[in-house]
């Protein structure tokens, strides 16, 4: 699915801007494609939790097929329509991580499924932005055919990939048991999980709205960033760097299927969080000190921001649900987290080019650094703390 969303972000389209506003072209872009991220998001809230078995295999081969149409467009059509191209491209991929981990999740494995995956979109975010550039610097691909090209090249392979996917079993009564039974959730199930857990969730989810933004500024500026650290033609950069960070994040969330209780491996999710959220005031610390270079502190604050963002759309509400058995999916709790965080990015990217558009993206992307380890820290030890308090509550109340 990356193929089909990230490579056109390792282009420059330096010199253009939005209608001849301050807005980079670059940036519009990328805000387009977020709003209709975002917007799937939201739809995937309704759709993706009430999605049936039977109709998960054509409906991710159908909004891939949509999301490489959108890419054509943006390929010919005039630059300041290209917009609404990568908002069309956005809106059904949106929608795809949700399909997928409705395969993977309610498994007393699904801490090594869902690690795995994880480690893929990490993984895969630098190397077709690797392969755009390729296109781009070997075969003379323009900036803007790039991406459908990208697209083409793993259209195939995503299909033979769906089409193995749905031949996994459900889970078993085993499965049942030990992660609670997963089933799609109405209009009223939804607003009742909500209520349930409204304060930690609130915590999270404000959290997660940066989180997102933060790891989607690192992804979508990665070239410039890079650049401004002095690797702008090391060959390869983007696949190094990510290869490190996706294992990096995939050992410490794949141990997690160790803590067999539901409690204790919930705890131990948070602390990892709290942990990445921490590592990235520490890494920008050595690199203004000039302690480690610019690659190791683009490995470590991935590594950091990723161990943070990683667990809300993979192991962290999976283990909430099986720990409440409330009946449901983690799908659900997903979805609502990741429209908020979408939307969030979009803030950002804003504030970024109309109140501080003299900031370099590197500069800039450093203060946010150090914003992010405050708060996201802060947020999720409060809400990890509610969670150990209604613990204690219920062993006392017994």
């Amino acid at each position: 699915m990356y193929a089909f969303r990230k490579p056109f972000s390792a282009a420059h389209f330096e010199g253009l801007s939005l209608l001849g506003t301050q807005i980079e072209l670059k940036t519009a872009f990328v805000i387009s494609q977020i709003i209709g991220y975002a917007l799937s998001k939201y739809l995937g809230i309704k759709f993706c939790s009430e999605m049936t078995r039977g109709r998960r295999l054509s409906m991710l081969i159908g909004l891939v097929a949509v999301a490489e149409v959108a890419l054509l467009l943006f390929a010919v059509l005039p630059p300041q329509l290209k917009i609404f191209a990568l908002l069309a491209n956005g809106l059904p991929l949106g929608m795809v991580w949700g399909l997928v981990v409705w395969y993977l999740e309610g498994r007393r494995t699904s801490e090594l499924l869902l690690a795995g995956l994880s480690c893929s979109f990490i993984l895969a975010s630098g190397v077709v932005k690797d392969i755009g550039r390729w296109l781009m610097g070997e075969h003379g691909v323009s900036e803007f055919w790039m991406p459908f090209a990208t697209g083409l090249i793993f259209l195939l392979p995503f299909v033979i990939s769906a089409l193995l996917l749905d031949q996994l079993p459900d889970p078993n009564d085993e499965d049942e048991d030990e992660r609670a039974r997963r089933e799609p959730m109405d209009r009223a199930q939804r607003i009742s999980f909500l209520k349930r857990f409204l304060v930690p969730l609130s915590m999270l989810f404000f959290a997660y709205i940066f989180l997102t933004a933060y790891r989607d500024y690192r992804d979508n500026y990665g070239v410039e960033i890079f650049t401004e650290l002095g690797y702008g033609g090391a060959p390869g950069i983007f696949s190094i760097s990510e290869i490190c960070v996706a294992f990096g994040v995939l050992v410490p969330l794949a141990l997690l299927f160790l803590i067999r209780d539901n409690f204790f491996g919930l705890l131990a999710a948070f602390t990892l969080m709290i942990s990445g959220s921490l590592s990235l005031g520490i890494s920008t610390l050595l690199l203004d000190r000039g302690a480690i270079n610019g690659l190791s502190w683009m490995i470590l604050v991935g590594i950091g921001s990723y161990l943070a963002y990683v667990p809300y759309g993979s192991i962290l509400f999976d283990r909430m649900i099986a720990q409440t058995h409330v009946i449901g999916t983690a799908v659900f709790a997903i979805y609502v987290a990741d429209a908020l965080g979408y939307t969030g990015s979009v803030a950002v990217l804003l504030f970024k080019d109309l109140v501080v558009g003299e900031a370099t993206r590197l500069d800039f992307f450093r203060s946010f650094t150090y914003l992010l380890c405050v708060g996201s820290s802060g947020l999720i030890l409060v809400s990890a703390a509610l969670i150990l308090r209604s613990r204690k509550t219920r062993i006392k109340s017994a």
